[in-house]
């Protein structure tokens, strides 16, 4: 990656001069013929960004507005990330399903003055989605601590908040990932991107480190087991940036042709969501390689830690900080916790680096503290090689008589009964206890599982405060775009 980038848009720069011939784009979806996809060079691109600045600058954005971009993932939804970014407006990227009434709360909240693409009803002038139309070169406009990204926060535990992340965090992510060995992009990767673009997730190690690199972005506009392996093969992808429930799906099918579809890939990674032990070892089973996991939220830019920096991937493991990323656990004051003791207890996870963000929208408030920390709201513990495991989210701990309870050791329990194919535990009020343990239980199709059954195994298996009161079924559980469980909406009784 350049290091003179400053605007996160000079990555594509930096890409055409380096290789304005070698390919950027390969838009599978765009065709309904796979076998003659959208193709565009980096020279093309940058070109198609320039024009792209220029009609939004046409268009009256100004440094600092806000523009929301609602595309599906493919070349127009890049020529538009990058052209808003150059011609100085802030990103607020969305997603081409998102309901209205959550596109005008994120339009309202943000005071956008554009939107690009379907404007699904939200009350904002519209553009429609930009073309290949090369311009005359339009020099960047904003960088260092100028506002590149407004990311809106998942909202699994309560209402999305917009996450101010500057130039800055974007690009020192971006330097941080790729200095990763070995590093997750290089130039001569072709790397699948079949997930949300407009998720920090898909945006940062997935866009912007293709950009960074100079490498290939294999566009797949959804995740389609069937597809992305069909992509993979004919494309020759090196490198698979996933979220778990693409790898469970993936292992649905026959190995003999996973191994035949996979030949080239080198790397897989995970992310956005934790990776369950069995998915790596069926994954290294099936092909032969594992799955590297990482960690990280969109406050951070978004990652903080990968099981590429130790370069061994280790179940229940998100690995160790980046370089130029530190990671310690610290007490609900803040205060760091001993971590020589035999037996480490968990803590509050907190970062410190170039990649965090600057508060949230629209103030700056609840940013880093006045030394550089940010408390993520994950509680995690070290082991003794070094390497950080995820308990649960601070604010999804569920509190019974005083005593905690975490979600995620209630679902391992469930996960070992025979006929639950998914469960999750949230705390919902109790007038006694001031919060009791409620369940959501997905069975296995065509499993009878009853409310005294799952009551029973509990009991044997966990502390009594912290078997489920409230026991529910259902046949799928809510989860976001990137597959984390939205927890806030099983505390609601299901219709």
């Amino acid at each position: 990656m350049t290091t003179s980038a400053s605007n996160i848009s000079d990555l594509v720069r930096a890409s055409a001069h380096r290789g304005p011939k070698h390919v950027a784009l390969v838009d599978v979806t765009a065709s309904g013929d796979r076998s003659t996809p959208e193709t565009h060079t980096w020279a093309e691109f940058d070109a198609a960004v320039d024009g792209e600045a220029h009609r939004l600058a046409q268009a009256g954005v100004e440094p600092g507005d806000r523009v929301v971009v609602r595309l599906p993932a493919g070349v127009a939804y890049c020529v538009a990330v990058f052209g808003v970014l150059r011609a100085g407006g802030v990103l607020v990227p969305a997603g081409p399903g998102q309901p209205t009434r959550e596109l005008q709360r994120l339009v309202a909240d943000s005071g956008a003055k554009l939107l690009v693409g379907d404007g699904g009803g939200a009350d904002v002038e519209v553009l429609p989605a930009p073309t290949m139309e090369p311009g005359e070169e339009f020099p960047a406009i904003g960088s260092g601590e100028d506002l590149a990204v407004l990311g809106y926060t998942s909202g699994t535990s309560g209402t999305p908040r917009g996450a101010m992340l500057s130039h800055r965090a974007l690009l020192a992510n971006v330097r941080q990932c790729a200095s990763l060995r070995p590093a997750p992009v290089t130039p001569g990767d072709r790397v699948l991107l079949a997930l949300p673009l407009f998720h920090v997730y898909g945006l940062g190690p997935g866009l912007l480190q293709v950009a960074g690199a100079g490498a290939t972005a294999v566009l797949l506009e959804r995740f389609d087991p069937d597809a992305a392996l069909t992509a993979i093969r004919e494309h020759r992808v090196t490198t698979v940036v996933g979220v778990p429930p693409m790898y469970a799906a993936i292992l649905a099918r026959p190995v003999d042709r996973l191994r035949e579809d996979l030949a080239t890939v080198r790397l897989f990674t995970s992310g956005a969501a934790p990776l369950a032990a069995g998915l790596l070892d069926a994954m290294r089973e099936a092909v032969g390689l594992p799955v590297y996991e990482g960690y990280g939220l969109t406050e951070t830019g978004p990652v903080l830690t990968t099981t590429l920096a130790g370069g061994v991937p280790k179940g229940g493991s998100v690995g160790r900080a980046l370089p130029g990323v530190e990671v310690r656990l610290v007490d609900t004051d803040g205060r760091p916790l001993d971590q020589d003791e035999d037996e480490p207890g968990t803590g509050l996870v907190a970062a410190k680096g170039d990649n965090l963000f600057s508060g949230y929208w629209p103030d700056g408030a609840h940013g880093p503290d006045a030394d550089g920390w940010f408390r993520t709201g994950d509680v995690g513990y070290v082991d003794e090689d070094g390497d950080l495991h995820l308990v649960d989210r601070a604010n999804d701990l569920i509190i019974v008589n005083g005593f905690n309870v975490y979600p995620h050791e209630v679902e391992q329990v469930l996960a070992e009964l025979d006929g639950v194919a998914e469960a999750a535990a949230v705390g919902v009020p109790d007038a006694r206890t001031g919060e009791t343990v409620k369940v959501v239980v997905v069975p296995v199709e065509g499993a009878e599982v009853t409310e005294e059954a799952v009551k029973d195994h509990c009991a044997g298996r966990l502390a009594k405060f912290k078997v489920p009161t409230v026991v529910e079924f259902a046949t799928t559980l809510p989860h976001s775009p990137t597959g984390k469980l939205a927890r806030s909406r099983l505390r609601q009784p299901l219709a």
